[in-house]
This record gives C-alpha cells, sequence and structure tokens, in this order.
C-alpha cells in the first residue's frame, strides 16, 4: 500500500508470479515493514513525552552547536530539522581501533560507573574477552549499579542459548530479548527487521557506539573462512551521552513498555570548551524514527564532498540513488574510495556488491578490496572534516529497515584521525583493477547479475 522502487516492487512481484505459494508468504513474512500492533503502538505514545524531554533540553542552550563548517552546514541542517535537536558541542572523543583495546577500556568504564548503565548490541557471543565485560556487569550490578541490557534475539541466539542471562539475571541485571523470533510471530512483524544498534552508556556522560558487536573475534565465526572481524568504535565523553540517551529510552519502551528517560542534563555536562572539544551529532533510524533519515544523510554527505571521499563498509549493496550520488562525486572531479572486504561472510550480499563494480569502475570511483580479515567498519570521511561512524551499511537493510544508529562528527581534527585510519585499511587491500574486471569470465557475470535481481530485497 505504500510506494515502494520500482525495482523492489518488481522484484516481488515476479518472485510472487513464479513461485506463487512461496511468493506470497515470503512477502507476508519480509515484503512490509510492520513492526508490530503493540510495538507500533508504544513508538506512538511514547512522542509526547519524548518532545517534552527535548524541549527542556532544548533550554540548555550552551552545549548547542549554532555554527558548522561548509562541508557539514547541510548535513547538520538537515538532521535539526527532522530530528528537532541540533548538534551538540564539548565532547572528547576517541576511536578505538583494536577490539581487544575497546573491551579493556569498556571494562574500565563499568568498574568506575556509579548510578547506571545501558547497553544494545545486535550480536553478543561468549567467550574471551566478552566474557570479562560481563563479569564487570554483574560485578556493577551487585554493588547497585542498574543494568540494563537488550539485545537482538536473532544477532544473540547463542547468547541467549547459553547460561550467562541467568547469571545476569540472578546479579540484577534487567535483559531484554529484543524482536524475538518465533513461527507464531511470522505474520504478526516482519522477522528480518532486526535491533542493529550497537551502544553503551554510563552514568549519562560516557557513550560507545560503532561497528563492534560484543564479540571476542578469536572466537568469532571461525569457521566462516573470512578472517577475524575488523572494527572501529568510538568512545565519547559529554552531552552527546544525553542525546544517546534518549534514542536508548525510546528503544526499550518500544520493546518493554516501561519509559526510562535519562535525567535532566547536568549544568557541568560539558567540560570540553568548544575550541577544544567536538561537534557531533546523533542520527537514528528505524521504525518509530523519522523515515528515510539515514538515507538522506549519506545522500546530503556525499553531495557536500568538493575534493574526497573515502566510505567503508562490509556489504555494498547501494540504493540507485546512492549509487549516482557516488558516481556523480566521483565524475564532478571528487576523489572517491569504497573500501570493502575481500571475503564476506554473506554469500548473496558478497555477489550482489560486485553487479556494482562496473559502473562505479566506469566513474573513475577506486574500490578496494581489504585482505587483512573481514571489515566490519562503516564509516564515511567528506573533505577530511566531515565523518560518519556507526552501524549503518550500503545495503537496503541498513538504509530501510533495521535499527540503526550514526554519529556525524564536524572537526576536522577527528577527520585526521578517521583518514589515519582508512589509509591503514587501504594500506592492507588490493585495488580492483578496471581492465582486469572487465575481463573476467562470463559465468562470474552471469552470477552476479543473478544475485543483482535480489538487491532490492537484501
Amino acid at each position: 500500500m505504500k510506494r515502494r522502487a520500482v525495482t523492489s516492487a518488481m522484484a516481488w512481484l515476479l518472485i510472487i508470479y513464479i513461485l506463487p505459494l512461496v511468493g506470497i508468504i515470503a512477502y507476508l513474512s519480509f515484503g512490509e515493514l510492520h513492526l508490530g500492533k503493540r510495538r507500533a503502538e508504544r513508538a506512538r505514545a511514547m512522542w509526547p513525552a519524548t518532545a517534552r524531554w527535548l524541549s527542556d533540553l532544548k533550554q540548555s542552550q550552551h552545549i548547542f552547536a549554532h555554527k558548522n563548517s561548509d562541508v557539514a552546514r547541510a548535513l547538520f541542517q538537515l538532521c535539526e530539522k527532522r530530528q528537532g535537536i541540533a548538534g551538540v558541542k564539548g565532547n572528547q572523543l576517541q576511536l578505538l581501533t583494536s577490539t581487544e583495546d575497546t573491551l579493556k577500556a569498556l571494562v574500565r568504564d563499568i568498574q568506575l560507573a556509579r548510578h547506571n548503565i545501558e547497553m544494545v548490541f545486535y550480536i553478543w557471543q561468549p567467550g574471551g574477552l566478552a566474557d570479562e565485560v560481563a563479569e564487570s556487569l554483574m560485578a556493577a550490578a551487585r554493588r547497585g549499579v542498574h543494568c540494563r541490557l537488550m539485545l537482538d534475539s536473532a544477532g544473540s541466539v547463542d547468547f541467549f542459548r547459553s547460561t550467562w542471562p541467568g547469571m545476569m539475571r540472578n546479579a540484577g541485571i534487567d535483559i531484554v530479548e529484543s524482536l524475538k523470533v518465533s513461527l507464531l510471530r511470522v505474520f504478526l512483524r516482519r522477522m528480518d527487521l532486526r535491533q542493529h544498534r550497537k551502544v553503551v552508556l554510563i552514568d549519562n556522560y560516557v557513550a560507545y557506539t560503532g561497528s563492534m558487536n560484543m564479540v571476542d573475534p578469536r572466537y568469532f565465526k571461525q569457521d566462516a573462512g573470512v578472517g577475524q572481524w575488523v572494527d572501529l568504535m568510538a568512545r565519547m565523553e559529554g552531552p552527546v551521552a544525553t542525546t544517546m540517551g534518549i534514542v536508548y529510552s525510546c528503544d526499550w519502551e518500544i520493546e518493554t513498555g516501561k519509559r526510562i528517560l535519562p535525567p535532566p542534563p547536568d549544568v557541568n555536562i560539558m567540560p570540553f570548551e568548544q575550541e577544544s572539544g567536538h561537534t557531533i551529532q546523533v542520527i537514528a533510524s528505524g521504525p518509530g524514527f523519522p523515515e528515510d533519515m539515514i538515507h538522506q544523510a549519506l545522500l546530503t554527505a556525499i553531495y557536500s564532498a568538493h575534493e574526497q571521499l573515502v566510505m567503508t563498509t562490509p556489504y555494498l549493496v547501494p540504493s540507485d540513488d546512492l549509487l549516482h550520488a557516488i558516481c556523480t562525486a566521483s565524475l564532478r572531479g571528487v576523489d572517491v574510495s569504497i573500501i570493502i572486504p575481500r571475503y564476506n561472510d554473506n554469500l548473496l550480499v558478497r555477489w550482489a556488491s560486485r553487479a556494482f563494480f562496473s559502473e562505479l569502475l566506469e566513474a573513475g570511483v577506486k574500490i578496494y578490496q581489504f585482505e587483512g580479515g573481514l571489515l566490519h567498519t562503516k564509516s564515511v570521511l567528506v573533505d577530511g572534516q566531515l565523518s560518519l561512524v556507526g552501524t549503518v551499511n550500503l545495503d537496503m537493510r541498513s538504509l530501510w529497515l533495521n535499527f540503526e544508529i550514526t554519529l556525524v562528527i564536524d572537526d576536522d581534527g577527528f577527520g585526521s584521525d578517521l583518514s589515519r585510519v582508512q589509509d591503514d585499511y587501504i594500506a592492507r587491500s588490493t585495488l580492483v583493477d578496471r581492465i582486469r574486471w572487465e575481463n573476467r569470465s562470463w559465468w562470474r557475470r552471469v552470477v552476479e547479475r543473478l544475485f543483482y535481481f535480489f538487491s532490492p530485497l537484501l
């Protein structure tokens, strides 16, 4: 009943025509974006209280940024217009490129927590350093810290089958299995709609987000043949934790029906002056949040590029609009690079993404295939100034379906840090040669086009 891209509609119609019974069942299960009646009602009911909270937050004018760089201005204006809140300034921001460093830093912050800890992850895989995080979280709960943990039912299936949920609940941790998967719910809610955010909030002041699930790469998907996963996380201190807290509270209320709006911001929430702090905007996407927000943000960022555009993603299945924007940027003289893993854990995406290579290469886009494992980092850097880091892949699922979160940072210092990380990825990658690519075997071309047919549904 809702207007969708013609390619997506035609793909569904053809599937239903070729396989009528299977196609109809698949469409009812995965074709429409429905959150479920109860969750949809909660999403509608939460907004009046959330709007009042945002209105109160706006009284703290000193935390909001009113000026942006030329390259970031359009994107920050879009976010403020659609989300009702401007970017916040005075944040301390640190990039963490090692999973071991990230998990050890997280354990230290949990040990220092005094009031509350909130977490949401798509995947929590027991084993290795992830167990140390679990132990520290239980210790925090036992000493009186209010701990809430929300994990996606499908992504964290191994966790929920282990003994950890029982031990954590016994320690006093509130655990929620988000978007439960079962045959009984298949026609009540879209089953492939997932909680894909990765967020940690500590004492409404320290925050983490990025591409990393709660896993130790040494113990995760070792038999997939793609190597260890390579991720990027951001650790933040400052008012951005407050804006991320409102996203978490909305997710919690949609899933449980319980309201946990974060407390009003402390007057001393911004210890870092504007000269030494970062300006950050938080984009939350998914059902119940501004529709098409992340897609519009990516398009705005790409069209803002004048000199250089570097993108990293594990899954490259862009919309036609995004593909056109990327190619147009290259054709108008922007130095465009896309870094993807050479080996991917998703067979459909692996082949479907290659169907876009020819058009990108013809436009002059440089495509790098990362050789050092499964590059899972999701990042965009525009002209060394505007950065996007978070959980969003360049595929249809992240753009229009899942619950995702992205940080938008307007700061050349952070841009330099992100550029060094991306340069390291490029140094460990192989550049796709256009001539060799055009001479690939015919059977590969056929397979690419067959999987490309399903790209609107991936």
